[in-house]
């Protein structure tokens, strides 16, 4: 049965890694969907594209791009957006992002997701760059909040707002990165609650949580980067409890891409993932 067409179940995911192609497809019910990096799979033929259109056939697919450079003050890369709309046609996942971020300036790249100042000028690129990306793929892609790291003094908007406008303007979803609210409050000072409790729930389409580093400033003050590379939390296990606690259900993705583990340890957090969406389905 072909999957390619059905909607991502509210249930954890997790990003696919080759090198568990095996207990994959050896215990298929442990993981509900597969998330997949856009960059990865935008060649003509080898392996890869092999296991992925093996895999489209038995799991819901989600599509995540780490390279269009939404928030970067240039134009899009029209020969990337054009590879990017080539595996989108065959893939046809469920589900396609990207990031809130910029990673390309000139004619240069960096191996970086960087975040962007909150005002009308940005704002304005942001939504044209959505507005492009949607009108070529043909399909509505969703945004997710960065990880933080300095305050702009450029910024004239909170974070909130400025999703909201883009929202508003592009007819975007939105992807919440739960761990990326914690780290992002964290090295600002503020409250990940309040973050949480003014975000605009109803256009979430898909969460993700992960792993961070735990490191200090050059003042002794807490330092948080979105490393990908450790386990889920517990404040953000909490904060992910009262989201799914105001929206029910929602499909959620462990994302761990560097330092990877062994199955068992992805599992392990997909199961308490899906414990957590079952006592809220439960609750309803």
């Amino acid at each position: 049965m072909i999957y390619a067409d059905k909607t991502v179940p509210a249930r954890a995911g997790v990003g696919y890694k080759p090198q568990h192609l095996n207990d994959i497809l050896t215990a298929p019910d442990s993981t509900g969907w597969l998330e997949i990096h856009a960059e990865n799979y935008m060649g003509d033929g080898g392996p890869q594209l092999a296991q992925l259109r093996h895999l489209r056939e038995r799991f819901p697919i989600s599509c995540h791009g780490v390279g269009l450079s939404i928030g970067s003050e240039g134009s899009l890369d029209l020969e990337h957006l054009a590879r990017l709309k080539k595996l989108v046609d065959w893939l046809n996942p469920s589900i396609f992002s990207e990031h809130l971020a910029w990673s390309s300036h000139d004619i240069g790249f960096l191996n970086d997701l960087l975040p962007a100042p909150y005002n009308t000028r940005t704002l304005d690129k942001v939504c044209e760059h959505i507005d492009q990306v949607q009108d070529v793929i043909g399909r509505q892609m969703l945004l997710e909040n960065p990880s933080v790291y300095v305050m702009f003094e450029q910024s004239t908007m909170n974070e909130i707002d400025f999703l909201k406008q883009v929202v508003a303007r592009t007819g975007c979803g939105l992807l919440l990165d739960v761990n990326n609210i914690y780290v992002s409050c964290t090295n600002q000072q503020t409250s990940a609650e309040e973050y949480l409790a003014a975000f605009p729930v109803e256009h979430i389409g898909e969460v993700h949580l992960g792993g961070h580093d735990a490191q200090v400033d050059d003042f002794g003050d807490p330092l948080l980067i979105d490393s990908h590379n450790n386990l889920v939390v517990d404040p953000v296990w909490t904060l992910y409890e009262t989201l799914i606690a105001r929206t029910g259900p929602l499909p959620t993705l462990i994302e761990w891409d560097n330092d990877v583990p062994d199955w068992p340890v992805l599992a392990n957090e997909l199961r308490l993932a899906d414990d957590i969406l079952q006592r809220q389905t439960k609750a309803t």
